[in-house]
């Protein structure tokens, strides 16, 4: 069995793969294997990782028949992974050298099921550095503990799954796997079952992984029909969490997360496609709507006053006579 098993899905990422191959091979050991998706590739993606499957330690081609998105990509990978503990990268960002084994000297140290990592955010040629919202380094806790409070940014707004480490039983246990098909937000309802259902977690600093914004190609850059899938991603947070032992804890920062996504989306409804825009707002608003009514109102009275009164006139909108569905 390997030690430590990395999932990485590419597409259409040519420029940028070579980055991610280098780096890859400043962090190979012999006991890592290191599982690169081809989400079928229209350019010369796939021809790259041909090449890096030859020469990187530990690389194993996975290439899928039908480009299926990042989450149907992962799972690939993760039905695939042999290893101890399990990670992520994505196919246009890049690590530093000796991240992975820093990362998995300390999860193993600390004996926990998961462990998250600050990261590097590259903007062009700025860079920043990123950090897990959750106060205590290297102190193993209740992942619980680190969903509350609704009022301000918790671990569960640090949803990237690269930017951990996670032991096998998680992914035995079905809690490292992503809902298929969805394009955008998936890692949402991935990051809340987490720390809903895991028994312990740290957070470890090491910030190695280096996040790359502001690619033109990045879906969240391209305003078509896929960027949607956040309103399926947070129903289903909703859905899952209303199911929850604790649900009543944990509901209104499920619903205020929604409402802020929301609001984000529509200040920069600009960047979609008309048909798209449209559609972003009836499906926002319809999504209001299924909120628990309480809840909701508590969420709008925290916001500040410009979201507030953005997602008040988008409930109107719901119900008005004749509004779309």
């Amino acid at each position: 069995m390997p030690k430590l098993s990395v999932v990485v899905p590419f597409y259409n990422v040519q420029t940028y793969a070579p980055d991610v191959l280098r780096s890859l091979e400043l962090n190979a050991r012999e006991d890592f294997e290191f599982l690169l998706v081809d989400d079928c590739s229209t350019d010369g993606t796939a021809a790259l990782l041909e090449r890096a499957a030859d020469r990187l330690p530990g690389a194993v081609l996975l290439a899928r028949e039908g480009n299926g998105g990042l989450a149907t990509a992962r799972n690939t990978g993760l039905d695939a992974a042999r290893g101890e503990y399990v990670t992520f990268l994505d196919g246009d960002d890049w690590l530093a050298p000796g991240h992975l084994a820093r990362t998995l000297a300390a999860v193993e140290e600390l004996g926990c099921d998961f462990v998250r990592t600050d990261h590097v955010q590259v903007t062009g040629r700025a860079r920043s550095v990123q950090r897990v919202p959750f106060g205590p380094q290297g102190v193993v806790a209740d992942p619980r503990s680190a969903i509350l409070p609704a009022s301000r940014a918790t671990a569960v707004d640090y949803p990237y799954a690269w930017a951990g480490m996670y032991h096998r039983r998680l992914l035995d246990g079905g809690l490292l796997h992503f809902t298929d098909g969805l394009r955008t937000a998936e890692d949402r309802p991935w990051i809340w079952r987490l720390h809903r259902e895991a028994k312990s977690f740290a957070a470890v600093g090491e910030a190695g992984i280096f996040y790359r914004r502001g690619i033109p190609t990045s879906l969240t850059r391209i305003g078509d029909e896929r960027q949607l899938d956040f309103i399926r991603a947070f129903d289903q947070v909703l859905s899952e969490t209303a199911k929850d032992r604790e649900s009543s804890l944990l509901l209104p920062k499920a619903v205020r997360t929604y409402c802020a996504i929301i609001a984000h989306q529509i200040g920069s409804i600009e960047r979609f496609e008309p048909a798209v825009a449209r559609k972003l707002r009836s499906l926002s608003a319809a999504a209001l709507t299924r909120m628990p009514g309480a809840l909701l109102e508590q969420a709008l009275d925290s916001m500040d006053a410009d979201r507030s009164a953005l997602l008040r006139r988008l409930r109107r909108r719901a119900a008005a006579p004749g509004a779309a569905a």
